[in-house]
């Protein structure tokens, strides 16, 4: 049987994480796993996920990252997986996701899948991230403005292996991830929205929003994942 893992990177978010937690556990079938990188939450964060008791939780506390990228990074080392999953903790799954994206993983690599966008309070502002957004596949495009939203994301672990570790430099572990994938593996894109994505901001990950970086520091960000393809591509 085909086994999931559902890797979460936590800060401070006892607002919304039990709502997103239960989201996932109506979904996730018999074999799966929920892997929880908690990068040294001040608030109830952890209390919120140990309340559940589920033996499938698996916890990884007092990290000191200070940044999404590595906490995320965390929690892919510690997946054990066929199929892995990313997930932001303020996020909503609707109820087809892990069916609609292990039926695509089936037949190729990495799922992307649109989403709706909504505010703090849960109403929906956007209905279509992609469309807001331009997305689409070529690494050229990618490159210049990214498409793949890390927590629509859902990939076979072959795709963890050429992807880790990450760069220290790039901008945001899902571009990196969407960057290695245009250049690697079978990518298939759900226009369907599987998710409700939460933009209420003070995200830790800035994707999809405009950047508000100087010019030569968003250049500087895609050296760093052509820097980083380079490396890999060495290493192929």
């Amino acid at each position: 049987m085909t086994k999931i893992s559902i890797c979460i990177a936590t800060y401070n978010g006892e607002k919304y994480i039990k709502r997103q937690v239960d989201s996932i556990l109506k979904q996730a079938g018999e074999n799966y796993e929920i892997i929880i990188s908690d990068d040294s939450s001040s608030d109830n964060t952890l209390e919120i996920i140990r309340g559940y008791n589920n033996p499938n939780i698996k916890i990884f506390p007092n990290q000191k990252f200070r940044n999404p990228i590595f906490n995320f990074e965390n929690a892919l080392r510690h997946a054990t997986g066929d199929y892995i999953f990313l997930s932001d903790q303020d996020d909503l799954w609707f109820d087809n996701k892990v069916e609609k994206s292990t039926l695509a993983l089936d037949k190729c690599d990495i799922v992307l899948s649109d989403c709706k966008i909504m505010d703090g309070d849960g109403n929906v502002i956007e209905e279509s991230f992609f469309k807001i957004n331009g997305s689409g596949r070529g690494l050229l495009k990618n490159l210049w403005k990214n498409s793949y939203l890390g927590c629509c994301l859902a990939m076979r672990r072959t795709v963890l292996e050429k992807a880790l570790p990450f760069p220290k430099d790039i901008p945001m572990h899902d571009w990196w991830m969407g960057i290695i994938s245009e250049v690697f593996f079978r990518i298939t894109i759900l226009n369907e929205p599987l998710i409700c994505y939460r933009r209420h901001g003070i995200n830790a990950t800035p994707t999809g929003e405009i950047s508000h970086f100087p010019y030569h520091k968003r250049l500087g960000f895609r050296w760093a994942l052509v820097k980083g393809l380079f490396f890999v591509w060495l290493k192929r």
